[in-house]
């Protein structure tokens, strides 16, 4: 299988393994699609790794695949291309890319699609579309904007290059830069963290941000109005509380 889902301490590592370079080819985006959505279903998983391995996260599409293609042919594909990334987005709990080495055209959109970004020292990210007379298709002139700004999103996206991870940290396109070797340590520990907290509490505060950004402030302050009244309702709210009235802030336990 060119991507597999393996589960452990919550944490479920959805794995790219598709050498030398995981190049995205149709298959492997299926396979992405389909685990991304059982990780969603699954109740054991609690937060979510993309990982590629030690050498490479994924260094773009099939381009053999892609040069066979029509315009009629990517007229029928373009939108399962594009649901595949949507569906690794949409998982509603935590998800973090361990990012080695390169992550480029649809390697930098599945990274994209993250709560959170943990580079290596030696990676290199980019969207190279434009160098084949194209442009992003699986989300990038969407949500790299939304994430960096639109002046550094057109900056990438028009010139193509490839920027080392120190200045993906500072243009906020990584949220933290590592020794490669403890990217996926780094990556499993917080995902970890997080598959200890409150699930329903953590997927209202990834929807209410994700629906926010994307929306006008009224509508993001009634998503978060409902979803903060709704959690009232949980046993995570009753148990989170009373830790914090007889234990004090922080030692609630909710699993």
């Amino acid at each position: 299988m060119t991507v597999s889902l393996e589960v452990a301490e919550g944490v479920g590592t959805l794995r790219l393994d598709r050498p030398p370079m995981n190049a995205l080819d149709v298959a492997t985006q299926d396979r992405l699609k389909e685990l991304a959505e059982e990780a969603t279903r699954r109740d054991d998983v609690r937060a979510v790794v993309i990982y590629g391995g030690e050498r490479v996260f994924a260094a773009g599409a099939d381009i053999k695949e892609m040069q066979a293609m029509d315009h009629t042919a990517m007229v029928l594909r373009a939108r399962g291309l594009q649901d595949s990334f949507t569906a690794v987005a949409r998982i509603p709990k935590p998800v973090v890319a361990a990012v080695t080495g390169y992550a480029l055209g649809g390697g930098c959109e599945l990274a994209l699609c993250a709560d959170y970004r943990i580079a290596a020292e030696n990676a290199k990210l980019g969207q190279p579309e434009i160098l084949l007379g194209l442009i992003p298709g699986a989300g990038g002139t969407q949500r790299l904007p939304r994430l960096v700004g639109p002046s550094k999103a057109k900056d990438l996206i028009f010139t193509g290059r490839q920027v080392k991870a120190a200045e993906a940290l500072e243009i906020g396109l990584v949220d933290r830069v590592v020794p490669a070797a403890e990217v996926y340590t780094e990556a499993h520990a917080w995902a970890a963290r997080l598959a200890r907290g409150p699930a329903i509490a953590l997927r209202a505060a990834k929807e209410s941000i994700d629906t926010g950004v994307e929306t006008d402030l009224e509508t993001g302050l009634a998503v978060e109005r409902n979803w903060f009244a709704g959690l009232f309702a949980t046993e995570d709210r009753e148990r989170g509380m009373r830790s914090f009235v007889e234990e004090g802030p922080g030692k609630a336990k909710f699993l």
